[in-house]
């Protein structure tokens, strides 16, 4: 080779060299490190974890302890009793920071709202749960001391068996007390009555719409005396008001009186085709003449 070639190739000889033993080297150097940490590592116990005095009193044990059952008052209870039913340090903050706020816990259901609080949690301590009398709401010492009264006017004793309303003179405050009769239907009562002039049957309850049947058994009438209706004075429209004659029957009666004079009994009107037997007999005791 020439000696100018020589001369190149010997100089990228020794760079080679020299970048080789720097790499072989470094590898000692980190192996040598390696070993000297995992040294440390296992021989140097690391140091306690940082945590404030209060952290430090709630952990102590606690992930190491079952937590136990008894019971409690989240009102009053301290942070070892919570802490001893399972609950979690901060979850106790919050029992703290609630009470502290003003916060009351009135009923045992109430803890249920505790901020963090599952229902598997709730669900175990509910059982142990014990309000103290002070902590309950101030309405209870009504409901102590004070038995609780029935609104009878809202709420009416119902009359039993064999028991009777007289159905003319009855408000509808008695009608109420019948079984079955609510205020619906003891203003419906009274109502048809003043329509009709008073009622001469219990069945006349039928003629109102819906009614309970079952109910006609606790009405009784008593000397009825309906008010009655004059039909050789009364015009057209006053006679027909009444449930028991239509605009056709009061047509027929003033035409009557028109042409044959007043009348003198109902029974003149059973020629007419507006009249039937049974019609004429409904309207008999709330006419005069």
């Amino acid at each position: 080779m020439p000696k100018s070639d020589r001369r190149v190739l010997a100089v990228v000889l020794v760079g080679l060299a020299l970048v080789a033993g720097t790499v072989c080297l470094m590898n000692v150097d980190k192996d040598d490190t390696n070993a000297v940490t995992a040294a440390d590592t296992i021989n140097v116990p690391s140091p306690p974890p940082r945590h404030s005095t209060t952290s430090t009193h709630y952990l102590s044990g606690q992930h190491l302890q079952k937590p136990e059952r008894f019971t409690f008052d989240p009102n009053t209870a301290d942070s070892t009793q919570l802490l001893r039913l399972g609950l979690m340090p901060w979850q106790v903050r919050n029992i703290y920071k609630y009470r502290a706020a003003g916060g009351v816990f009135h009923r045992p259901r109430d803890f249920a709202k505790l901020y963090g609080l599952t229902k598997k949690q709730y669900r175990e301590l509910e059982p142990f749960i014990r309000i103290a009398a002070e902590y309950r709401p101030a309405v209870t010492l009504v409901d102590d001391r004070q038995p609780h009264a029935r609104d009878t006017l809202r709420f009416p004793v119902k009359i039993r068996e064999g028991e009777h309303v007289v159905l003319n003179t009855a408000d509808t405050t008695a009608l109420r007390r019948v079984p079955g009769i609510g205020s619906y239907y003891a203003n419906k009562i009274i109502m048809y009555a003043r329509r009709l002039g008073g009622y001469v049957s219990v069945d006349q309850l039928d003629e109102i719409d819906r009614f309970p049947a079952e109910a006609k058994k606790f009405f009784v009438i008593e000397n009825p005396s309906p008010l009655k209706l004059n039909v050789n004075s009364l015009s057209l429209d006053e006679l027909k008001r009444h449930p028991y004659i239509n605009f056709y029957q009061a047509k027929a009666i003033t035409d009557y009186r028109r042409l044959h004079g007043p009348i003198k009994s109902l029974h003149e009107l059973q020629l007419l085709k507006e009249f039937t037997p049974e019609a004429i007999e409904r309207l008999t005791p709330y006419v005069e003449f």
